[in-house]
């Protein structure tokens, strides 16, 4: 059942959230996805193959290790290129001197069974994963502002200074593109962002092309009952 009391449709919905490196994006998904599955609607975040290595445990600031096959699928760049070969990703990319891959096995698998899939991927990946499945719904989370992500960037401590100016740049990039998405979250405060995106997911079920099946069946139905009244 939806949050709004309806069935959502049978094939789950595929959405892509995309957003500058430190715009917020995966906490803003796990917190809907948690909000959706409360509301009965099923959720798949998906992960992603890379070439990287996994990053380890850190102290400062807390952070647990990677883990293979629930942060990333890590595998070897033979293996990836393997795997674009054979045409296995819906999109991928090489960012920072590593590549990023999308399985298309494990996003049909989870759509055909009626989960929402999230994809937590960059605006390159973005416009490659909609080419190819046209109904996907792309989402871009803004930052407040330039302080804002500088902050968030240089907090996590993953990055040199230069990095930080890199990854900057990028959003600025990102930003002129934005306009080719279908919704746009402001990441300011992380509760009314998350109700933004379960609200954009939800919506997403009610639209006349994703009920139509549904909504056939209550017309065929209400027509027979009919024509039987009156008779």
């Amino acid at each position: 059942m939806s949050a709004t009391g309806g069935e959502v449709s049978s094939r789950g919905v595929l959405f892509i959230v995309s957003s500058p490196s430190g715009g917020g994006k995966t906490t803003l998904i796990k917190q809907a996805m948690a909000r959706l599955e409360r509301a009965g609607i099923p959720t798949h975040f998906s992960v992603s193959h890379t070439t990287r290595s996994p990053r380890p445990a850190a102290s400062d600031p807390p952070r647990a290790g990677e883990v293979d096959g629930v942060d990333y699928h890590f595998v070897t760049p033979e293996m990836f290129q393997e795997m674009a070969h054979r045409d296995a990703f819906l999109e991928y990319a090489e960012y920072a001197g590593n590549r990023y891959g999308t399985s298309r096995a494990e996003v049909d698998e989870h759509l055909a069974a009626g989960q929402d899939v999230f994809l937590d991927i960059e605006v390159q990946g973005a416009n490659q994963v909609k080419s190819k499945i046209r109904d996907a719904v792309k989402i871009f989370v803004y930052p407040p502002s330039y302080e804002v992500l500088r902050s968030r960037l240089e907090c996590r401590r993953q990055d040199s200074p230069d990095a930080i100016r890199e990854r900057l740049g990028w959003a600025l990039r990102e930003f002129d593109v934005s306009g080719e998405f279908d919704y746009a979250i402001i990441n300011d405060r992380l509760e009314q962002a998350v109700d933004a995106l379960a609200g954009i997911c939800i919506a997403e079920h009610h639209k006349l092309e994703r009920m139509k099946p549904r909504l056939d069946a209550i017309r065929d139905a209400f027509r027979v009952a009919l024509e039987e009244d009156q008779t």
